[in-house]
């Protein structure tokens, strides 16, 4: 009789074990997880602009020396983002999140010490690796999720909310009278809390892995680079990603130089560029599923088009705020619904790797785009800007046709 109830005991204490850990790695508390890290990850992006100028100060370096910064970082992102499919296959998806953070925490702990300026490039260089990890691990999990194009939109509507939340918290450190290493102290404490969450409620994350038949065929690089989809997919994200940052980037000058705008009046147009960008992710994702994610993203790049047309069309502030706040409105959801097209349009075993390949060529549309801007700006005028991004708005549309045949 006591044997028995020392069984039954036991069992009852395997079953409450069970359920514990079932919870602490349920769906929920992942897609948590996983909106929460893209706060960080877009607080982080946002605080640099503000940062910068501190780090001159310091360092006394220049605006060509401190872009040493960026360089390094890119760098890291592109080597890490065309590799993270390699690294799931090999290490599996949960451990290869785990060292994404690592990575973050490797870079921000560094940066925290004020180190020579000559150990920067490599603080900033381990960040962008340990970012080019997550973004994609975290995409690549969603989009396996039943209605994965909404959930996508949202995870990068929080990355905007984050964007949104980098520069106020970085300021308000910097007004304190706070180093610039004190924000870095406060995005190390975050990650450090992210890996002991990840490592508990991830834990159980696994990718779909390739079958014994498949594992013997080409390699997975060699699959992708022969993809006509992937090779549009990537090219598409090239022009999207160098037209939202080129127009992010240089409507202030637009707006203050060529139009004369008031700084104050200009800055608070630029933020609700930003803001419709965010709005547009967290609002229409879930109108994907009424007219579906291949119509939604035609729609988008019409509005995008119209946006663009009406800010060119009337140089008045007040029309322009509402010409940009269309366009970004319309631009947000386009990244994360293409990811979530790509997901169910891609056989699993190359999911991961086509990912990582399709957002690194896009990040480099980052660095492209305005760079081909700068010298319209110079040989042409500010002027250009708008049909320059017109332009890119309406190859996106006919990639995005091609896309589809």
């Amino acid at each position: 009789m006591d044997l028995n109830v020392l069984k039954q005991g036991e069992t009852d204490s395997t079953k409450q074990r069970t359920k514990v850990s079932g919870r602490l790695t349920s769906p929920r508390l992942k897609l948590g997880l996983s909106f929460f890290t893209f706060i960080l990850v877009g607080a982080n992006d946002g605080a640099v602009g503000v940062l910068l100028p501190s780090i001159m100060k310091q360092y006394a370096v220049n605006e060509s020396t401190i872009g040493l910064l960026f360089l390094a970082s890119t760098c890291g992102y592109l080597i890490a983002s065309f590799n993270v499919g390699t690294l799931m296959e090999k290490f599996g998806s949960w451990q290869t999140l785990l060292l994404g953070i690592v990575l973050f925490l490797l870079g921000t702990g560094t940066l925290i010490l004020q180190p020579p300026f000559t150990i920067l490039p490599a603080a900033y260089f381990f960040i962008g690796m340990g970012v080019a990890i997550i973004d994609p691990g975290l995409n690549i999990y969603i989009a396996s999720l039943p209605q994965n194009t909404a959930l996508l939109n949202y995870l990068h509507g929080f990355y905007g909310i984050g964007a949104l939340l980098g520069p106020i918290i970085a300021s308000a450190l910097l007004a304190l009278s706070f180093g610039w290493n004190s924000i870095y102290v406060f995005w190390f404490a975050v990650a450090l809390l992210l890996l002991a969450s990840f490592s508990i409620i991830f834990r159980d994350w696994r990718q779909t892995q390739a079958s014994d038949g498949e594992k013997g065929q080409k390699s997975t690089l060699s699959i992708i680079l022969r993809s006509r989809y992937v090779w549009i997919a990537a090219i598409f994200m090239l022009f999207y990603v160098g037209g939202e940052v080129t127009l992010g980037n240089w409507s202030y000058s637009l707006l203050t130089q060529d139009r004369h705008g008031l700084a104050l009046i200009s800055g608070w147009i630029v933020s609700g560029y930003w803001l419709g960008l965010t709005l547009g992710r967290l609002l229409l994702g879930s109108v994907a599923k009424q007219i579906g994610d291949k119509r939604m993203i035609q729609f988008c790049l019409l509005g995008t088009v119209v946006g663009l047309v009406i800010t060119w069309v009337a140089p008045v502030a007040a029309i322009s705020a509402i010409g940009l706040f269309i366009t970004g409105f319309s631009l947000g959801p386009i990244f994360p619904t293409t990811i979530a097209v790509t997901s169910r349009t891609l056989p699993s075993r190359i999911l991961a790797s086509s990912i990582g390949f399709i957002v690194s060529l896009g990040s480099m549309g980052a660095a492209f785009f305005p760079w081909i801007m700068g010298n319209l700006a110079q040989h042409i005028g500010l002027w250009s800007l708008l049909p320059f991004c017109i332009l890119i708005a309406l190859t996106q549309l006919g990639l995005w046709r091609a896309l589809q045949e």
